[in-house]
């Protein structure tokens, strides 16, 4: 039944997050991960980086000075359940929508009666938007006058990168707060705290689950406890009991439950370094279908694709070099791509990048030259840098001779000039005969015969 708050309102305990927060804990049918949701900050599992001990955020949440914000990151990783343990630290009025069923009406009363609270009870409202980017710009932009003024205060829940999907004004007045995908050992403590959860839990249920088989849930939930948690009550709804009543999971239920194969694959130990430079080893060695292999194992293990996407970056750097340039950008629009689109979308341009690098032409020429330029550099004294190179643009420069006797190289044919741009004669660049690099090579070797002809003169 409504109580009276202490203003004279009557407040519906079954309405906002709170309630629906009380409704999934009892409510039958409602999915294991719904009644397992943390209610306190106590019981969140990950996100350190953002609640460990002193972060900004937690201290936030338990000073109750939480100011507008978004929260941006995958499914199942704790958006939703940050607003709640929000709700429940503030004194302030909490408010739901959404950005999938709300509408433009519905942000109106919801802002009006904000405004209602806060002039007749000086009580803020803090208004939590689950989907913010489903809402286009005009319906954003209908929540900015009462974000700016501080008749609410905004918390976003968001899938999608907020810089793109978010209207500037509302991304500028906020702080953006990004959640990272659970670890594997993370969601594999919240599939123990259900099984033993005799409330909202499986604790009740006569289960056994084998070692394997949870961990085989936690680590190819791809991040998502939600997906996790889902899975393993699946699993204990339909797998019948045995003669003694128990209800026995093995690795084999869970792989049908998750539908997704067990793969030895182990995200920090050997399996995983392994996987990576068969991968690699299999573009430098231009084999394009040992490539997608190796690449098909990783994704199904449920690897993150920035990191795969660095080793792109790397390996096109690395190996491909200056034989085909494209390479590199290629493999940077992947890496770009994938952090904006996430799995699984993120295979396929992750996938025509590590084609690409493994059927290009390689040359390493460009580590070689380089790391002789570093040892040079290291073992040798400094050279001076030569006085018709020094900076002419300050006052006084050009009476110490600084830029005297350059020459513009675009003032003369082809656009070069015979110059001396180290004062030293040393060869640190070896250009290879490889794709793209042989008309480099060309070229470079046509500047060093000229300006060696010139030196020689000069001698």
């Amino acid at each position: 039944m409504a109580q009276e708050d202490l203003f004279g309102d009557r407040h519906d305990p079954g309405k906002g997050i709170d309630g629906m927060a009380e409704r999934e804990s009892c409510s039958p049918g409602v999915p294991l991960a719904a009644r397992m949701r943390p209610t306190c900050l106590s019981e969140v599992v990950g996100q350190a980086h953002l609640l460990g001990p002193g972060k900004n955020l937690r201290r936030a949440i338990e000073a109750d000075r939480v100011q507008s914000l978004i929260l941006y990151g995958p499914p199942g990783t704790g958006k939703t359940t940050l607003a709640r343990v929000i709700s429940r630290a503030t004194e302030a009025r909490f408010e739901v929508l959404s950005g999938v069923v709300s509408n433009v009406a519905d942000m109106r009363t919801v802002l009006k009666e904000a405004a209602l609270h806060r002039s007749r009870y000086e009580q803020l409202t803090l208004l939590f938007i689950d989907e913010i980017h489903r809402f286009n710009k005009s319906q954003q932009d209908v929540l900015l006058p009462d974000v700016e003024n501080g008749t609410v205060k905004l918390i976003g829940a968001t899938t999608h990168n907020p810089f793109f999907f978010v209207n500037s004004p509302l991304v500028s007045r906020s702080q953006i707060f990004e959640l990272q995908p659970l670890s594997g050992e993370d969601i594999l403590l919240l599939l123990r705290r259900a099984l033993l959860d005799r409330d909202r839990g499986l604790g009740t249920r006569s289960l056994s689950v084998a070692e394997p088989a949870l961990r085989h849930l936690a680590e190819t939930a791809d991040g998502d406890a939600r997906k996790a948690l889902n899975s393993l009550e699946i699993a204990a709804l339909t797998t019948p009991a045995g003669a003694e009543g128990k209800t026995v999971i093995d690795l084999k239920i869970a792989e049908e439950c998750i539908q997704k194969k067990a793969v030895v694959y182990d995200g920090d130990g050997d399996a995983h370094y392994d996987t990576i430079s068969a991968f690699i080893k299999s573009m430098r060695g231009c084999d394009p279908d040992a490539t997608l292999y190796w690449l098909a194992k990783m994704i199904h293990a449920g690897e993150d694709p920035r990191f795969i996407a660095r080793r792109l970056m790397i390996c096109a750097a690395e190996d491909v070099g200056l034989a085909n340039p494209m390479a590199l950008v290629l493999a940077t629009s992947a890496c770009q791509a994938a952090e904006f689109v996430g799995w699984p979308e993120a295979r396929i341009p992750i996938a025509e990048a590590a084609i690409y690098i493994a059927a290009s032409h390689k040359s390493n020429s460009a580590i070689a030259a380089i790391d002789k330029a570093l040892e040079d550099v290291k073992k040798n004294p400094i050279l001076p840098v030569p006085r018709h190179l020094r900076d002419a643009s300050y006052r006084g420069a050009k009476k110490l001779g600084n830029g005297v006797g350059y020459r513009y190289g675009h003032n003369f044919e082809g656009h070069f000039v015979v110059q001396d741009y180290l004062g030293a004669d040393r060869r640190f660049y070896e250009p290879t005969e490889q794709g793209a690099e042989k008309q480099l090579g060309d070229r470079v070797r046509q500047w060093r015969e000229r300006l060696s002809r010139s030196r020689a003169k000069e001698r």
